[in-house]
């Protein structure tokens, strides 16, 4: 038997092993397709975090849909950012995802209420419709409720640079 037959295995590990690398730097990860985008935010009927007064709809206004919760480290981190954002203008929207109403509104006293509402989604109900993956997720939806832009992770100024100018165009 050939010698050099002994390095066909290694040959072939070593060849998957450079496309595996490869592939890795040209998948894009900071986008995450959704089905919604391009379609109505679903119906939902819950109720607000901040006054348990049961709410069915969304301003009819473009807004920013964020998606929070107080067991969520990344959601800290971008709180201070969705404050500036909303101190600028931009409506803000939250849905306070698998969490609890009293710590909640603790969070929100603590760290500020950057919302015009939160809808309260103890059971993650309406994140399943909406297909979120884990919270931080934020949803640009314009005035007609049709849901235009979805982003996974921390909303910060960078992710903004990209998403601004889609949400100016929906004003």
């Amino acid at each position: 038997m050939n010698r050099t037959l002994l390095f066909v295995p290694l040959g072939i590990f070593v060849a998957l092993g450079v496309l595996f690398w490869i592939g890795l730097g040209v998948e894009d990860k900071t986008s995450l397709p959704s089905p919604l985008v391009g379609k109505p935010f679903p119906q939902f009927i819950l109720n607000t975090v901040e006054s348990g007064e049961e709410t069915r709809t969304l301003p009819a206004e473009p807004v920013l849909v964020n998606v929070w919760a107080t067991w969520c480290p990344t959601c800290k981190a971008e709180h201070e950012f969705l404050n500036t954002l909303a101190a600028q203008g931009i409506h803000i929207v939250g849905i306070n995802y698998k969490d609890d109403d009293f710590k909640a509104r603790q969070w929100l006293q603590l760290y500020g209420n950057p919302y015009l509402f939160n809808i309260s989604d103890p059971d993650g109900m309406l994140g399943l419709e909406l297909g979120v993956y884990g919270a931080p997720e934020t949803f640009l939806v314009d005035s007609k409720g049709i849901i235009r832009a979805k982003h996974v992770g921390d909303l910060n100024t960078r992710v903004w640079e990209k998403l601004a100018p889609q949400f100016e165009a929906m004003q």
